[in-house]
């Protein structure tokens, strides 16, 4: 269908997805036309979603022992989410479709988004030997996690010429060819300062390893992995029994902001979600008690 080769190279072109998201589109419109058997547009109404959601519902998804559980709800979102953004696409372009509206989503539970304490993250922050040069990386890669609830494959991406350590911002990049301005607190810059100081080598990534493996010949830059293990370990030395990741963090720094009076679309913007439901998650959790929050996932 030359429409939906229109609508693909737009989410490439215009929208900046990645390739695996036009090909999971591709497949998951594929599957909706297929079911519905409609060749033409002009005869696909709003009944005919309701009988791909159907179908979609009563698709084999994970199978538990011995029997096949039905595809899971969220699993069915991904397919109505492609099926309404194509149709969203199609009006905007003034050409006469579904309206994108009417597509509801099924309904999915939301877990609480894991959390530390206050208390707990001035543990973690405590934790490192800054009289080591490793010590002194370990302490600011923690004081930028907390501080802007950056993703940990923006941390480890970064370079020393993205962060100027006298501003107090910075820019990351974003969906597509946008950036998003990051708030650098004044302790967060003083860590920086320390570290790159210290630093004796001359490669361009911000964080770098150190140990018995920097010298193996590959390349210098931190990975995700190792990030999660310092985690580990300095949580674990901290005396905090929950799970510390940097997404732990993220969600601790997107709690507090809004327990702090920030509003949604503020806090948004810092985390870099590109839908506000994704920063709703934290509102009910935001919203109880100080003592409350502070013993979540206890």
């Amino acid at each position: 269908m030359k429409l939906k080769t229109q609508f693909l190279k737009h989410l490439e072109v215009e929208r900046g997805r990645s390739k695996k998201t036009i090909e999971n589109y591709d497949r998951y419109l594929q599957r909706f036309f297929v079911s519905t058997q409609v060749k033409k547009l002009d005869d696909l109404t709003e009944e005919h979603v309701k009988t791909f959601r159907l179908y979609l519902n009563r698709q084999p998804g994970t199978q538990v022992g011995g029997r096949v559980e039905p595809m899971k709800h969220s699993t069915q979102n991904y397919y109505l989410i492609a099926v309404r953004t194509f149709f969203k696409f199609l009006r905007e372009r003034g050409i006469d479709s579904i309206d994108s509206e009417h597509i509801q989503l099924a309904k999915v539970s939301q877990p609480s988004p894991d959390i530390i304490s206050v208390s707990e993250r001035m543990r973690l922050m405590r934790a490192p030997d800054t009289k080591t040069l490793e010590g002194k990386r370990d302490k600011a890669i923690l004081e930028l996690l907390v501080s802007t609830g950056m993703r940990i494959s923006e941390l480890t991406a970064l370079s020393v010429d993205d962060v100027d350590v006298t501003s107090d911002t910075f820019c990351l990049p974003g969906t597509g060819n946008n950036t998003r301005l990051v708030l650098l607190s004044d302790t967060a810059k003083k860590c920086l300062k320390k570290y790159l100081a210290n630093r004796t080598d001359f490669d361009n990534a911000l964080f770098i390893r150190y140990g018995r493996k920097a010298n193996d010949g590959g390349e210098l830059r931190i990975s995700s992995r190792a990030v999660q293990r310092l985690l580990k370990k300095y949580a674990t030395q901290s005396g905090i029994a929950k799970k510390v990741t940097p997404h732990v963090l993220r969600h601790s720094f997107a709690t507090e902001q809004l327990q702090k009076g920030a509003d949604l679309q503020y806090v948004q913007g810092l985390l870099g979600h590109v839908s506000i439901a994704s920063t709703q998650v934290y509102a009910p959790i935001a919203n109880k008690p100080a003592s409350d929050t502070s013993q979540q996932n206890k």
